[in-house]
């Protein structure tokens, strides 16, 4: 099903402020190199088509214990290993399967309570014509759905709700991490207050998932994961939702899967996927060498920048899901992330909410928004 949308194009206008504002020199590098499917500058490699996307992810031998990589970030948040991130062979199988356990269907469906009960609570002030930020409740359902995948119980120290406590945590975690893989000049003695922040945001991820130190680092990896990704993808997709006005899509079972699926393509919570080859390998003729840098661009290969999201016309999954990875790299948080959106979008739909009010996080370590305020143009009933 789709619907009029006289505001077409304005979702895309609005997103493109995450990138410009969040991590300009960044995406001044992707818009600059976008039009070769693989090009080379250096050391580094940019990977922009889907097929030399998805051959880079099965193909090329990777190196999963080298720095400036998502493995690398992982550890630099945490504290400790890479986890699902840099383990090899047999042992990198197992634990996807079981990870992919913890987000399969059983898995979402233990959880769906949980952001339920918080969609309910924090999305009941619509009806009485009150202003809600979308980014403040999804940090109370990421935070509470993560604390909830993992067992633990995250109330002590919690300033405002243990979901909060959780979410803040794990954001400050990745965005100092984070500030080491970017590209940017960086002021004299920048790397060493990373450090020491990083370090301070690790310490107090631990502390408030309370587990034993050797499952500490394990532990703190699904939660940054899981918690920065949700924080990236959902509020930018309901504002994405509400300036093209896909609420009536939203709000139809038969259509709402696909516009979910359409939307977490656009909006690409993991823009580029940092690599680090192995071994000699070749993608769209362009020679791979050890060593290389391999930005995977999965922004560019899932088609982000066109077309425009539409569950009426979606592209093909095998190109859309790219977002996700592909192979024995696809993100086992595929399902649950599809099912949270689906959620929030079906929540709010009654509404027909617009944005009144958005400010880019400038701070995280991925692109999205610090705040994002909607209105209900509709009063349904609570």
């Amino acid at each position: 099903m789709t619907e009029s949308r006289p505001r077409a194009g304005r979702g895309r206008r609005r997103d493109r402020r995450v990138y410009l504002a969040s991590h300009p020199v960044l995406f001044a590098l992707l818009t600059a190199t976008r039009r070769v499917p693989v090009r080379r500058i250096g050391r580094t490699v940019l990977v922009h088509d889907a097929a030399p996307f998805a051959d880079a992810l099965r193909r090329v031998p990777l190196d999963r214990s080298a720095q400036r990589t998502t493995a690398g970030a992982a550890r630099r948040a945490t504290g400790g290993d890479g986890f699902l991130f840099d383990q090899e062979g047999y042992g990198h199988r197992r634990t996807r399967r079981d990870t992919a356990t913890m987000f399969g269907t059983e898995g979402v469906a233990r959880l769906r309570p949980v952001w339920l009960d918080v969609l309910r609570r924090r999305l009941a002030p619509l009806a009485d014509g009150a202003e809600v930020d979308i980014v403040d409740v999804v940090a109370e359902l990421a935070g509470a759905a993560t604390a909830a995948l993992l067992g633990v119980d995250v109330a002590a120290g919690a300033a405002d709700s243990p979901g909060h406590a959780l979410t803040a945590a794990a954001r400050a975690a990745a965005a100092t991490a984070a500030r080491h893989h970017l590209p940017g000049l960086r002021w004299p003695g920048q790397a060493r207050r990373d450090e020491r922040a990083t370090a301070r945001a690790a310490a107090e991820l631990a502390r408030l998932l309370g587990v034993a130190p050797e499952e500490a680092a394990r532990a703190s990896v699904l939660a940054v994961a899981s918690i920065n990704t949700t924080m990236a993808a959902i509020p930018r997709a309901v504002a994405w939702c509400a300036d093209d006005q896909w609420w009536a899509a939203a709000a139809d079972a038969g259509s709402r899967d696909a516009l979910v699926a359409e939307l977490l393509r656009v909006t690409a919570a993991s823009p580029v996927l940092p690599r680090v080859a192995a071994g000699p390998a070749e993608l769209a003729g362009v020679g791979v060498r050890a060593g290389d840098r391999l930005l995977l661009v999965a922004r560019h290969a899932a088609h982000a920048g066109r077309p425009a999201p539409d569950p009426g016309t979606p592209v093909p999954a095998t190109v859309g899901q790219l977002v996700f990875g592909t192979g024995p790299h696809r993100c086992p948080g595929a399902r649950l992330a599809h099912a949270q959106l689906a959620d929030v979008l079906a929540a709010l739909a009654p509404y027909r909410p617009m944005v009144t009010g958005a400010r880019v996080d400038r701070r995280s370590a991925l692109p999205g928004w610090a705040r994002l305020t909607l209105r209900a143009t509709v009063r349904a009933g609570r």
